[in-house]
C-alpha cells in the first residue's frame, strides 16, 4: 500500500536515488537535505515513514530520530548509513522502532527495507518494538 514518506539525506545522488526508487513503487515521497528541514516537514505534514541518513550536517540522523521518536511516537524510522561506527553510535535508539539499511544498497534493497518497515509498523505497536533490525 502506498505511503507518505519523508527522506532526509544530504547527498543529492543518494536522495534522488531513494526518491526515484520509492516513487516507482507508488509512494508519495518528500525529500529534504538535513535533519532541521526534516523536523520542519514533520511539523507541516503527516508521514507514515521517516527515512534518514545518520551522517548529515547540522542535525544528524540520530538526533533527528530521537526528536521524531519523542514528538511522533508512531512514526517508524529507517536509518541509512555507510559507516559501521555510526551504527554503533546509534545504540541508544533501541527504545524506538528503528531499522537500519547499510550503504551502498540496491534499488531492491531500499524498497524491501521500506516495505518491511511499513509492514512491521502496521502490525506491531511501536511501544512493543525493542530490537534493532538491520536490512541488507
Amino acid at each position: 500500500m502506498p505511503a507518505r514518506i519523508l527522506v532526509a539525506e544530504d547527498d543529492s545522488s543518494v536522495r534522488t536515488f531513494v526518491f526515484k526508487a520509492l516513487s516507482l513503487r507508488g509512494h508519495d515521497v518528500a525529500t529534504v537535505d538535513d535533519g532541521v528541514q526534516a523536523l520542519e516537514a514533520l511539523k507541516k505534514e503527516a508521514y507514515q515513514l521517516l527515512v534518514t541518513d545518520i551522517v548529515m550536517p547540522g542535525l544528524d540522523g540520530i538526533a533527528l530520530a530521537l526528536r521524531a521518536g519523542r514528538d511522533y511516537p508512531d512514526l517508524p524510522i529507517l536509518l541509512m548509513t555507510g559507516y559501521s561506527a555510526e551504527r554503533q553510535r546509534a545504540h541508544n535508539l533501541d527504545r524506538l522502532a528503528i531499522r537500519f539499511i547499510l550503504k551502498p544498497f540496491t534499488l531492491q534493497q531500499i524498497c524491501d527495507a521500506v516495505e518491511e518497515t511499513l509492514s512491521q509498523a502496521a502490525t506491531a505497536p511501536r511501544a512493543a518494538a525493542q530490537a534493532f533490525t538491520v536490512a541488507r
